[in-house]
């Protein structure tokens, strides 16, 4: 394990350590779980804009995708339990 310093405004430190009093925690436990919580987080919305990005490069190259409102009418479908088919990605006219 190693040693990071953090300078925290006296307002924030405060509040660290009455959250962290409210948990039944140290301040410095409450402030490794927040950064570890915030690195999570990040790393998920990473995840998610890298398959978003991956998602798109494969529209663009097959120019092929489901039109919205066919994909609501599925996805409703599904909601209430009924059984339905998979709407066919097809190539769109502009």
């Amino acid at each position: 394990m190693s040693t990071t310093t953090i300078r925290l405004p006296q307002d924030l430190k405060e509040r660290v350590a009455r959250a962290a009093k409210r948990r039944g925690a140290t301040a410095h436990g409450f402030i490794l779980e927040a950064i570890r919580e915030k690195a999570e987080q990040e790393e998920r919305r990473a995840e998610f804009v890298d398959s978003a990005e991956q998602r798109y490069a494969e529209i663009v190259a097959s120019g092929k995708t489901v039109p919205w409102t066919e994909m609501r009418r599925y996805l409703e479908r599904r909601l209430t339990g009924s059984k339905v088919s998979r709407p066919k990605a097809r190539k769109l006219s502009r």
